[in-house]
């Protein structure tokens, strides 16, 4: 068993970690995430600027190519000091690329990837609603019907990250009610993000916060056929194969997250007086560093392994749901230990550990929660059906 990166991946990997601390340093991070009402259009800008839009799309629609394993590797060094505004990147990378890279038509293809490779399209997801959160589903009310040449869009979305900039956003409705099973009769549509009777209203939050999540209501909106993505009402069966690049790509950026708090951790205790001595001679503190250490290895590994499955095209749906498990678990849980060993300092904004803290909990909410994931886990070890 091999669980070297290849030379091409250990090159890339010490470019991006170079351009990240050249580029993206924690204290601009800090800077950016201090107002949540101010979009980070220069840091969109930078990774427009670095190719980073175009990895994971195909060189024939003007990517730079690569697979999970490269995305992966370039969402961790994102997140080791950008914690959660990694996802400026990887929202479009997933709305736009991914998706319309595995389910769109040639046409489609042709037509957006070049945009989202150029850093010139913006995407942002669609699918929780008010009354869901994981239910996505079971709580599905927007809502699609025939029109000419067209569809007609009404309902409403919430947490769309991003949606108050994006020019387009992937949309899961429901065009059939009559069907056996509700995973039946959905389509995903990709929406023109100002198309007449769409409107978006931003959301307060913990974390994350200068990326901005919104509620996106839909009136009445027309979508034209063309933007359609797949076969109408087989949207689910399209978007599971794609859960698992997602599940990944959060448990890239939750060890970018621990690599960042182990690399302030230490740090600190190896400059910080107190009682006479530096407090990284303290045991307790040495024994919290070792945690953290022994969970980012534990989860580098089976991020990993994960991808290497995903990028072989063999199956990982129970992997990915236990990485990402695992990794938003320890991210969050490296960074409380992280703010316990700078102490008054670990809750200053001045720092980055609570900020580390706060877009690390997100991930074990999204985009499915921990106990969702681990119901799927159980189910797949042969227990019945738990909700």
């Amino acid at each position: 068993m091999d669980f070297e990166l290849s030379e091409d991946q250990r090159a890339f990997q010490d470019s991006v970690r170079k351009w990240v601390d050249k580029e993206t340093p924690k204290s601009w991070a800090r800077e950016l995430e201090r107002n949540e009402h101010d979009y980070p259009f220069a840091l969109w800008d930078k990774f427009t600027a670095a190719g980073f839009h175009g990895i994971g799309i195909d060189e024939e629609y003007g990517g730079q190519g690569g697979d999970v394993v490269t995305q992966m590797i370039l969402g961790r060094e994102l997140a080791r000091t950008l914690g959660g505004l990694a996802w400026i990147w990887g929202i479009t990378s997933f709305a736009g690329g991914k998706s319309i890279g595995v389910y769109g038509s040639e046409e489609q293809k042709q037509r957006f990837l070049p945009q989202i490779a150029e850093g010139k399209l913006r995407a942002a997801i669609g699918f929780t609603e008010p009354g869901g959160g994981t239910d996505v589903l079971g709580a599905l009310r927007t809502e699609a019907v025939r029109g000419d040449n067209g569809w007609i869009l009404s309902g409403e979305k919430i947490w769309s990250s991003s949606a108050h900039v994006a020019d387009y956003i992937l949309v899961l409705a429901r065009t059939d009610k009559n069907v056996e099973k509700r995973h039946q009769g959905v389509t995903l549509f990709f929406v023109p993000a100002k198309s007449p009777g769409i409107s978006i209203t931003p959301l307060p939050k913990l974390g994350m916060r200068s990326m901005g999540s919104c509620t996106v209501h839909f009136d009445n909106v027309f979508v034209p056929d063309d933007l359609v993505l797949g076969e109408p009402g087989k949207a689910w069966y399209m978007l599971l194969p794609t859960l698992n690049n997602e599940r990944i790509m959060v448990a890239a950026f939750c060890t970018g997250v621990l690599d960042g708090v182990l690399e302030d951790a230490l740090d600190y205790m190896k400059q910080r007086r107190a009682f006479g001595k530096l407090i990284g001679e303290f045991q307790a503190l040495q024994h919290y560093v070792a945690d953290i250490a022994t969970w980012r290895h534990s989860v580098e590994l089976m991020l990993y392994h994960t991808a290497w499955l995903q990028s072989s095209g063999r199956p990982c749906h129970i992997e990915s749901s236990m990485l990402k498990v695992t990794a938003s678990e320890y991210a969050v849980r490296a960074a409380d230990l992280g703010i316990q060993i700078l102490g008054g300092m670990g809750y200053s904004a001045e720092t980055d550990m609570q900020r580390y803290w706060r877009d690390a909990r997100l991930w074990r909410i999204g985009p499915i929660t921990n106990e969702m994931a681990r119901n799927g886990i159980a189910e797949a070890l042969g227990l019945p059906r738990s909700f």
